[in-house]
């Protein structure tokens, strides 16, 4: 929402409500909620702490026709992939927990993206294959044998976007996204300058959506249909019974600025592109990666791989554009359509939304973190988007990932009524139940939600106000800001599970040889720092000068609690030949 809808809405509170009410409201939404305490939700609303952590931490739930919840973790451990959860008492507190899925032949750690009960199965995801549980109604865990729905077999095995969100259809279909390995379709990937492959040889198997049949085994993507295309990273998929189709939120590609610092502004790359909400239909083409969305302007726009600059159109009116544009980074990682009746009517039909929050908007505040909520009606959005529970960063503004305490991941229904919330840093799980007046909610019942989006993790930064960073930077720290603080955050910290901390790891203070020939190569796939599960990409960088990298090297090697030596010129000109001899062999 812009600041100018803000201001009005800021207004009309106050002149229905009363100035002095207003300002409590927004008082009271700038007070930290305390670790054990509820979240920020509407009026009438009630959240509990349904557990209060899970050690390998969640990123999906499920719940099944008896109420039971089911949890994918983020990291599976010795005792499992997955727990169970019981609400005994059905107070909106889980009083047993039973940690299961320990079949070795479940491939892939820390992305899981499904968690969907469909026909008496409880269907998961990991990076590489969608299985399933028969569920048993007499016991809290399934007893039958873990099941293979569909396989990722693609020879290169890991690669960037490669979630598997699932959804199923009235038809027995399920849905699953191969999503692109690469930001924008670079060869180098990730390189400064770099222009696009076209056409893109990888839409021929990523990119897009595959439709599968629901209840056959051992499926691979030669077994699906592509159902739709030129869709870059999705993680959040549901099918809205109302109308009868297939929606999904959508991540939009990165690295305006620092891939194109001739063309977009630190400002530029922090809000956009859009995080795009599709309605899709089958033989749709979003446009990835030769156009962007950006919401600002309410336009595809053609992207800067492909001769873009932010304003140039090119042939971008010939792919669907989305029903809905989220500012940029804000990480929608679950989507469910609500269907029952224990919330007020104004929720039916609606989508949840859960913003897992940006890591990448510096110098800028981070953004997101939230549950947003986009009222529909007669199949299309009839509002903007709600927060309709917030409080889980526990900090405003958000400097870096990593200072947020929380960051909402799964959202699932239970039969009755109750919306569960899932976290992905400690692994708390919330109960959210409506226990007001159903024909009383209205306008003012959302008053102090809306006063929550005048806070930085939500609105639209301000180009000069809200810039956090150090101006006029030079040598290594400004390299590292230039190329590095987007991912491994302006304090060194990392985001867990995706980018590695730089403080006090022997990838960044032991061998040089090994830290230059990364720079240089970069890297893909699970990785494990300082006793953390890594999985994700980092490009080479290897059209940095000499200079640069030394300086750069350096200065993470004598920053951030680090106490290394020097990085000189020298030795990465040594190290730069040696790495080209093995290039070679």
């Amino acid at each position: 929402m812009n600041s100018k809808k803000i201001i009005s809405l800021w207004t009309a509170f106050g002149k229905t409500m009363g100035l002095a009410l207003v300002f409590l409201i927004f008082q009271q939404c700038q007070k930290t909620p305390d670790n054990k305490g509820p979240l920020f939700v509407p009026e009438g609303f009630e959240s509990k702490i349904f557990i209060d952590s899970i050690a390998e931490t969640t990123r999906h739930i499920a719940v099944s026709p008896n109420g039971n919840v089911y949890t994918k973790f983020k990291r599976t451990s010795e005792e499992g992939a997955l727990a169970a959860l019981q609400d005994l008492d059905r107070d909106g507190v889980a009083e047993r927990i039973e940690k299961f899925a320990k079949d070795p032949s479940i491939k892939g750690r820390g992305y899981a993206t499904a968690s969907r009960v469909y026909k008496g199965y409880l269907y998961f995801s990991s990076e590489l294959a969608v299985y399933r549980y028969k569920l048993d109604p007499e016991n809290l865990v399934p007893s039958g044998p873990l099941e293979t729905v569909v396989i990722d077999d693609h020879p290169h095995g890991m690669h960037e976007h490669i979630g598997k969100p699932i959804a199923f259809d009235n038809n027995g279909n399920l849905y699953v996204p191969f999503g692109a390995p690469s930001n924008a379709c670079q060869n180098p990937k990730r390189t400064p300058l770099q222009p696009g492959m076209d056409p893109c040889p990888q839409l021929e198997k990523h990119g897009g959506i595959w439709v599968f049949d629901a209840e056959t085994l051992n499926q691979t993507q030669e077994d699906g249909r592509r159902y739709a295309t030129g869709i870059r990273s999705i993680v959040g998929m549901d099918w809205n019974s109302e109308d009868e189709s297939l929606y999904a939120v959508v991540h939009g590609r990165d690295d305006l600025y620092r891939l194109w610092p001739d063309r977009y502004s630190p400002w530029d790359s922090a809000v956009l592109p859009s995080e795009e909400f599709l309605k899709i239909e089958e033989g749709d083409n979003f446009g990835w990666p030769y156009c962007y969305y950006d919401q600002i302007q309410g336009t595809r726009v053609l992207s800067p791989e492909y001769g873009g600059d932010g304003k140039k159109l090119g042939s971008c009116a010939d792919y669907k554009p989305p029903i809905m544009g989220f500012p940029g980074h804000w990480a929608p990682n679950d989507l469910v359509f609500y269907k029952g009746d224990a919330f007020p009517d104004y929720y039916k039909n609606g989508a949840f939304i859960a913003f897992h929050g940006s890591t990448n908007r510096a110098p800028y505040p981070q953004s997101g973190y939230f549950i947003g909520f986009v009222p529909f009606k007669n199949g299309v959005p009839a509002g903007e988007v709600d927060i309709f529970a917030d409080g889980f960063a526990q900090v405003d503004p958000i400097l870096s990932v990593r200072d947020a305490v929380y960051r909402p991941m799964g959202i699932a229904f239970a039969p009755d009524g109750t919306l569960y919330i899932g976290d992905t840093e400690k692994g708390r799980i919330w109960s959210v139940k409506f226990t007001g007046d159903k024909s009383q909610f209205g306008t003012a019942s959302l008053a102090k939600m809306e006063a929550r989006k005048l806070l930085s993790h939500f609105r639209t930064p301000d180009p000069e106000k809200d810039h956090l960073g150090e101006k006029n930077l030079t040598g290594g720290k400004l390299i590292y800001k230039t190329y590095c603080a987007a991912c491994h955050q302006r304090n060194g910290k990392g985001a867990s599970g995706r980018f590695p901390p730089l403080d006090k790891t022997h990838w960044v203070v032991g061998d040089k040889e090994r830290l230059v020939h990364l720079i240089l190569n970069g890297m893909q796939g699970p990785i494990k720092v300082n006793g953390e599960d890594y999985n994700s990409m980092m490009p080479q960088h290897s059209f940095l000068k000499d200079v640069e990298i030394a300086k750069v090297l350096t200065y993470i090697r004598t920053n951030f609690g680090n106490e290394a030596s020097k990085v000189t010129v020298d030795e990465v000109k040594k190290y730069r030949e040696s790495n080209s001899k093995k290039q070679s062999k």
